[in-house]
């Protein structure tokens, strides 16, 4: 679909990939784009704070610096130009990884995360970095460090988290790519709530690695945290997720897999579960889960309502042996550093979850290659799965901090989310209605490295439902 722009202050609404081609063919320079992209920043995000950190200095530098080498012919990648931001839990020479505590915001890292080098290499210029809520482990965003971001559809609804600086930038304009991270559904929960794009990656598509992390990760962290981007438009995430992909020899995991040229058949069958597992699914999300299948057959996809592997099993084993490795990993951290809300928040998450020993947690690794095994045996037959991505409508931005039973009700609605973390599976989230007014998405589950085909099957309902956040833009007009 065509944006339309009347003049260059309006460059900040196009796309990434049309924003790279006006740039190849000289319809405007870099330095126009960058100012139009940050006069909308500076214009919306003191309403939404979703960008807590300003690079704009430094990004008006890079984008001349763009312009030039354009002008000698020289072609930095292709993100050349394109402005993006940046989470504040990765490293970025010369800011602070202060992942929302307020002990850790002057502690100024000396070296790019692979995430940063990447986008350098690509050519992108990063105007700025985005919010989070204190140690990335909320699914709303909020810190004592930088305050709350803001969904800018209802600013009493949750931007959703952990990546909720970078779903509402996304959504209200302030660039086309936004770099997040995800190890329960951190990309994924601020593309539902704010009615964007995400492609939750498998474990090894993009390197991941924090230089100035002072130990490594937990072993299940490894294995379940991913890195990707949230973005607009379907295009753009795969852009911004290519872009990402380049190898880079810190991160062992890192699997130099093709994206695109995987030289086999087109897949186009395509797996429907309703399964709830005894959540009470809201009807406005199943409505969305009825409306994509419909646009999936409308594109000669096969749609076929099925039983799948269960999905609950890997998210209890997320809420049971995962949490007892957050607790040994994080927990003294929160304790020591974290705000009152989320030691609560962390004690709600420990009570739910069924905790376990030293042997408890050697089983469950062992088991967890058994439930992926049972997934990809499945998606041998099916290469897609259509499933809700949260089974209740976006919550209130402070739910989670309200009680147990609002966090449990949150993890039970959201097994859809933790179970593909617990399997490395790739997942997309893409919004398509609305439920009790806000941006309500569903979740498509795709095979190991194959986020080529989950990219697919979003453009293609993409094509036929529109871009979502144009209702947003035209809602700010009238």
């Amino acid at each position: 679909m065509m944006t339309r722009i009347n003049s260059a202050h309006d460059l900040w609404r196009l796309s990434a990939v049309s924003s790279a081609k006006g740039l190849r063919e000289g319809d405007f320079s870099a330095v126009e784009l960058t100012d139009a992209i940050l006069s909308r920043m500076e214009t919306f995000n003191p309403e939404i704070n979703a960008i807590v950190v300003d690079l704009s200095e430094q990004a008006r530098l890079d984008a001349a610096r763009a312009d030039e080498c354009m002008k000698r012919g020289e072609l930095l990648g292709p993100l050349h130009g394109i402005p993006v931001t940046v989470k504040i839990n990765s490293d970025q020479a010369g800011t602070a990884t202060s992942n929302g505590l307020p002990a850790l915001a002057d502690v100024i890292v000396q070296e790019d995360s692979p995430v940063v080098s990447n986008f350098r290499r690509a050519g992108a210029t990063i105007i700025g970095r985005t919010n989070t809520p204190e140690l990335s482990m909320r699914a709303t965003t909020v810190n004592p460090l930088h305050g709350r971001t803001h969904n800018p559809w209802d600013t009493l609804a949750s931007a959703g988290g952990s990546s909720g600086g970078a779903g509402a930038a996304a959504a209200a304009g302030i660039g086309a790519i936004h770099h997040g991270n995800d190890i329960g559904g951190s990309l994924r929960f601020p593309a539902f709530a704010n009615g964007v794009c995400t492609v939750k990656p498998t474990l090894g598509r993009v390197p991941a690695f924090n230089p100035s992390a002072p130990s490594e990760r937990g072993m299940l962290a490894q294995l379940m945290s991913v890195q990707g981007v949230i973005c607009r438009e379907v295009a753009d995430v795969r852009l911004g997720l290519k872009s990402l992909s380049q190898g880079d020899p810190h991160d062992p995991w890192w699997v130099p897999a093709p994206f695109d040229d995987w030289n086999d058949s087109p897949a186009r069958r395509v797996a429907l579960t309703r399964e709830t597992h005894g959540y009470s699914m809201h009807p406005e999300i199943e409505t969305c889960l009825d409306q994509a299948a419909s646009l999936l057959k409308d594109a000669g996809y096969q749609v076929i309502e099925v039983e799948t592997p269960s999905i609950e099993k890997p998210a209890k084993a997320w809420q049971n042996v995962a949490v007892s490795e957050i607790r040994a990993t994080l927990g003294t951290l929160a304790e020591e550093h974290g705000s009152e809300d989320l030691n609560r928040i962390f004690e709600y998450f420990f009570e739910i979850g069924d905790l376990v020993d030293d042997t408890g947690y050697r089983v469950g690794l062992a088991e967890r290659t058994a439930l992926t095994r049972e997934w990809n045996l499945f998606l041998e037959e099916f290469p897609l799965v259509l499933c809700p991505f949260m089974m209740r409508s976006q919550f209130p931005h402070d739910y989670d901090a309200r009680g147990l039973d609002e966090t449990r009700d949150l993890l039970d609605a959201s097994i859809y989310s933790m179970g593909v973390n617990y399997l490395s599976l790739p997942a997309g989230v893409m919004p398509i209605s609305f439920a009790d007014d806000l941006p309500a998405a569903v979740q498509l589950i795709g095979r190991r490295f194959r986020e080529d085909l989950i990219l697919d099957a979003m453009q293609e309902i993409e094509n036929r439902n529109g871009i979502f956040v144009h209702e947003l833009w035209a809602r700010e007009q009238s």
